[in-house]
């Protein structure tokens, strides 16, 4: 008999909406405060995750979410950084279909 496996589930700080991890990017503050990208999601430090969606990143950039949740300055350029990620990872699950 199979069992299933648990899919762990996180909220985005911009929509509110719970999705699969997969489904989310994760954003961390490391203990010297550098904010950045964890494409693996195992980075140490505090985490808040986004939905892999423009308008949720959108969202969090007109609401300055990021900075409140993460406790730490967000420049608009790492928005930009994270719009770059989605879009990037959007094109590679397209090659691989």
């Amino acid at each position: 008999m199979a069992t299933r496996k648990k899919i762990p589930m996180r909220k985005c700080v911009a929509t509110g909406e719970m999705k699969p991890k997969k489904e989310m990017v994760r954003i961390v503050r490391s203990k010297e405060g550098d904010v950045s990208i964890d494409p693996t999601g195992k980075k140490s430090g505090r985490g808040a995750y986004l939905s892999k969606d423009e308008e949720a990143v959108l969202l969090a950039k007109k609401k300055d979410l990021l900075s409140s949740h993460l406790g730490a300055a967000i420049d608009d350029a790492f928005y930009d950084e994270i719009m770059a990620f989605i879009q990037k990872g959007k094109k590679e699950n397209k090659q691989k279909s």
